[in-house]
């Protein structure tokens, strides 16, 4: 779950920022009791709103994205934001629904399965109680509310419609009965349509969000920027630039090159086909895991060497059929999490390895 959730909040599209570095795979290990359940320890539990607010976001993501990961056979998962800035902007498209909160919010995720079905995921976490998890979710109306409202925003073309489901953990605390994690499925409503022959759009969406984040995690986030975003700043931005943004461009592209070239910091982690960073944090008290203590975290992360040496030769790839072509999209691959006791490690295709270790 560390790891997933770890994952999802690291940004797609945002340089200069830190807000995944090394922080979501840590911050909640002292969180998680020793029940056989899944619930809080009294401590964290004690959190102000504002804390508990947060931890409960990141478990309500991390809980179900984890559990369809596995049961859905997921190989993208790309921000439900990104996805339709991405495509609404490919397809010349207004975007109807572009909030960051409230009923009009894109939903938090877009996932596409290994036999090519889109998959819209909106998940809700809350430490509130069983009856604020059911209005989190949210009834088809009319109008509709919470989560099934945001759900609806998105619709596929018929054969390549997966799921749409709103997630809501209602997580509880050490000594009760376990949190709970449920799931619905109710009827679309209407939705920003893709077309059949935008479907490339969609999957050069979910392509680029997902590199875009392996590379950040490994280190590489000029790199990031310059997959996810290529005519701008967003992802929404046209091809036809002004001089001042073809001069950032441009600019932004050397940084990419030297990125990926002086990569003096970078070390081969997991042998020599990955490259990326490697991590090693000291907790501020030991936690116990399993019985024993943990004292020192290990997180390793590195993308495939072969995708990084194709980025350094050209980082800014423009067009569709450069994407699916591109040994970087052809390396994107099922997303999977294992764990063995105390490590865990994430795995995407072959462009992607992740490890949390945890040390006595």
């Amino acid at each position: 779950m560390l790891m997933m959730i770890g994952y999802l909040t690291t940004p797609t599209s945002s340089t200069g920022v830190s807000l995944s570095e090394f922080w979501a795979w840590v911050r909640y290990l002292a969180a998680i009791s020793e029940d056989e359940s899944l619930s809080l320890t009294n401590s964290f539990a004690e959190l102000d709103a504002h804390q508990k607010t947060i931890l409960s976001d990141d478990f309500g993501m991390g809980v179900p994205m984890l559990w369809l990961s596995e049961h859905l056979s997921l190989e993208q998962i790309v921000d439900g934001r990104y996805f339709m800035q991405w495509v609404a902007a490919s397809v010349g498209a207004a975007q109807r629904r572009t909030a960051k909160r409230g009923p009009n919010k894109t939903p938090d995720f877009v996932a596409r399965d290994t036999a090519g079905r889109w998959h819209v995921i909106e998940c809700k976490g809350t430490q509130s109680g069983s009856e604020f998890s059911e209005r989190q979710l949210g009834t088809k109306g009319p109008p509709p509310t919470g989560g099934i409202a945001q759900k609806c925003s998105i619709k596929f073309p018929a054969g390549h419609t997966g799921q749409r489901l709103v997630c809501g953990l209602n997580i509880t605390v050490q000594g009760g009965t376990g949190s709970v994690l449920k799931i619905v499925d109710p009827e679309p409503d209407e939705a920003f349509e893709i077309g059949t022959n935008h479907l490339s759009d969609a999957k050069e969406a979910a392509d680029r969000g997902v590199m875009s984040r392996a590379l950040r995690m490994a280190g590489f986030e000029v790199t990031a920027e310059t997959i996810a975003s290529p005519f701008g700043r967003k992802p929404g931005a046209t091809r036809e630039v002004s001089r001042k943004t073809k001069q950032m461009l441009d600019s932004r592209s050397e940084r990419s090159k030297r990125e990926l070239r002086d990569n003096a910091e970078r070390q081969a982690v997991f042998g020599r086909q990955f490259q990326g960073r490697t991590v090693s944090l000291t907790l501020p008290r030991g936690v116990r895991v399993n019985e024993r203590q943990v004292r020192r975290v290990i997180i390793k992360q590195g993308v495939n060497r072969d995708i990084l040496e194709a980025l350094e030769h050209g980082p800014v790839i423009e067009d569709s059929a450069e994407v699916q072509n591109s040994s970087w999209a052809k390396l994107i691959g099922r997303s999977l999490i294992e764990n063995d006791g105390l490590s865990a490690r994430m795995h995407i295709g072959q462009a992607f390895r992740s490890e949390l270790i945890l040390e006595e």
